[in-house]
């Protein structure tokens, strides 16, 4: 296996340890970020910090970027690790099951490595540039939909009200030309169920990178097609196959 792959998985596992021991219990150490509906909790923080120490201590020279606050910005070796500790926080802390740790590394060249661990379903999806994507070893592909009448699409909303507004009238337009539409509530497993198979599209506004780093590159090594939405930053859009890209994009405001 991969070192760098090995590394990541590794991470996503222990950080899956320390979300699982938080699971089902009431929440601690519970606040708000960008507003009252995006929380962050300890089980988040204790699972970045899990990540971030085994990393540094086997990285000393990489950069980390991570959603609750780890940043190392020098980086002599030119790469950065990218770390969501828990996608998908408000379903976690409601006790559903669709959450995940997300890991990815970028160097000089893009994406090299990414990793989507789900605890709950023991399903670590995992991707090597130019090497394909795997779901716990096993190689995986996106599905061939080409029509957009058929295609099961997923999506995502915004924590700020105002953007989800314009969310939904997208999705007004979109919903009666597709065959239906999922929204399971974290980012990072939407784009590893594209690269899957179970959903053939997923679109998304104003994703962080830490939300799609190790998403993105699964689904490039599925076979899937990627674009970014015009409008906010790291918009991404990812589809099966041109065709539905094509489709897809055109609803894009």
């Amino acid at each position: 296996m991969n070192a760098d792959l090995e590394l990541a998985e590794r991470a996503a596992r222990a950080a899956g340890d320390v979300l699982v021991s938080y699971y089902g219990r009431a929440p601690e150490g519970l606040e708000s970020k960008t507003s009252v509906t995006d929380p962050v909790s300890d089980a988040d923080r204790e699972a970045e910090r899990t990540i971030r120490e085994l990393l540094t201590a086997e990285r000393p020279d990489d950069g980390l970027i991570g959603e609750e606050g780890s940043r190392v910005e020098a980086a002599p070796s030119g790469r950065h690790w990218i770390v969501d500790p828990l996608d998908g926080t408000v379903n976690f802390l409601y006790g559903l099951r669709t959450w995940a740790v997300s890991i990815a590394l970028e160097d000089e060249e893009g994406l090299a490595v990414g990793v989507v661990f789900d605890p709950v379903d023991a399903e670590c999806f995992s991707a090597v540039r130019g090497s394909g994507a795997r779901l716990n070893g096993d190689a995986i592909k996106v599905n061939g939909c080409t029509a957009l009448d058929r295609a099961m699409v997923a999506t995502g909303f915004s924590y700020v009200a105002e953007e989800r507004a314009k969310q939904a009238q997208l999705l007004l337009e979109l919903l009666p030309r597709i065959r239906d539409l999922r929204r399971a509530g974290a980012a990072a497993l939407d784009l590893a169920y594209v690269a899957a198979g179970r959903v053939d599209a997923y679109y998304e506004r104003g994703l962080k990178r830490w939300d799609e780093a190790a998403g993105l590159l699964l689904v490039e090594e599925a076979g899937g097609v990627l674009g970014e939405l015009g409008g906010e930053p790291h918009g991404v859009m990812a589809a099966a196959t041109p065709e539905l890209f094509e489709e897809l994009a055109a609803f894009a405001p």
